[in-house]
């Protein structure tokens, strides 16, 4: 049902981009695809072989390098070498519903590495990405200079199937109901940092279940969660099951993947009692300073509400400094690191308090 757009498209795939960019204004998307897409845009993407058309809508597969993808800013790519494929100007017609599932279908099937961006206003497309296991990376910048919220993702290879599925529908669910700053996504951006470290099924499932715990309050969850992850009660293919993991793994490695669970906490005084500890501490990290001051700011609203903003901006520079700054208690237990210079920036931003309030005051507006 998906085949390559022709110049007799062009009037239909038009109409396509019309009622999307309906929709976007309709839901309160003011400021996206003014005066764009035009005709033009669908002419070169015919001629370049990259525009796609079905019954219900339309979109751009472009394989090689986005030019506006050379500079992300307030995060970076998990995976900044690999090869990849960029979905643009994903529209559809009125009436019609499932255009963002097939094109995402067929996206992965040609492409083992994906990219996308999208307007920040565009909250559909935002949801639609994380639920098809895209990892948030950070801002990149149209020609204009108009940013965009970009977006990463990869197949798994290493991981089998059922593993993966398991994950989805029994253990990322359960991540939708602890504080902000440790949801579906949080973990998502884990798995993508540590399988870029290290690919492999038990690195995969270790990033998964490492918050587990959180489900019995966060000063322990670390311990928590290699207790759930040796008890394994959960299901697997609708069909409770004692220990799920055994299905994938002996159990030296269900053991390596709970200690690792227990040895990622920041706070930790000792290093971790394996490679495989390490690399899941370093990915919880996640040491991008915007990201860290939104976690720290999400965390006190959620715990401790009835702080005003001034309360809450003490606390956030409290932990920022208590954590992160020279003599905070976070170590990075890799020799090469990837957040050896992430974390020197953040560092730099916390010795400018006035730089990091202003942060703060931008952020408390999204809030």
């Amino acid at each position: 049902m998906i085949r390559k757009s022709t110049p007799d498209d062009i009037d239909l795939i038009l109409r396509m981009y019309d009622h999307s960019r309906s929709v976007m204004r309709a839901d309160g998307n003011l400021s996206q695809w003014v005066g764009y897409p035009t005709r033009e845009d669908v002419e070169e993407d015919i001629q370049r072989g990259v525009s796609y058309i079905t019954p219900l809508g339309t979109f751009a597969l472009v394989p090689g390098i986005e030019p506006t993808y050379a500079y992300i800013d307030h995060g970076r790519w998990v995976t900044p070498d690999r090869p990849y494929s960029t979905l643009h100007r994903l529209a559809a017609l009125p009436g019609t519903h499932g255009i963002a599932d097939e094109a995402f279908r067929f996206a992965k099937q040609q492409s083992d590495y994906l990219r996308v961006d999208t307007h920040h206003d565009n909250r559909p497309m935002h949801h639609i990405l994380e639920r098809e296991g895209f990892v948030y990376c950070g801002v990149i910048y149209m020609p204009d200079g108009a940013p965009r919220d970009a977006y990463e993702w990869w197949r798994y290879d290493e991981v089998p199937e059922d593993l993966k599925a398991y994950v989805e529908h029994e253990i990322l669910p359960r991540h939708e109901h602890y504080d902000a700053a440790h949801r579906p996504d949080h973990i998502r951006r884990v798995i993508a940092r540590s399988m870029a470290m290290q690919p492999s099924a038990i690195t995969y499932t270790a990033a998964a279940m490492h918050d587990l715990g959180l489900c019995e309050g966060r000063e322990s969850h670390h311990l928590a969660s290699g207790r759930i992850i040796r008890a394994g009660i959960g299901m697997v293919d609708g069909k409770a099951v004692d220990q799920p993991l055994r299905r994938w793994f002996n159990e030296a490695e269900i053991e390596t993947i709970a200690q690792a669970a227990e040895d990622h906490r920041a706070s930790a005084k000792t290093p971790p009692r394996s490679l495989l500890g390490c690399i899941i501490a370093e990915a919880d990290r996640d040491i991008e300073p915007e990201t860290i001051v939104r976690r720290t700011m999400e965390y006190g609203l959620s715990h401790y509400p009835e702080l005003n903003k001034e309360g809450h901006w003490q606390r956030t520079l409290d932990h920022l400094h208590e954590k992160y700054a020279e003599g905070g208690y976070i170590k990075l237990w890799l020799p090469d690191s990837p957040n050896a210079t992430p974390l020197a920036e953040l560092r730099e931003l916390i010795r400018d308090e006035k730089k990091l309030k202003t942060l703060f005051d931008n952020l408390w507006t999204s809030f």
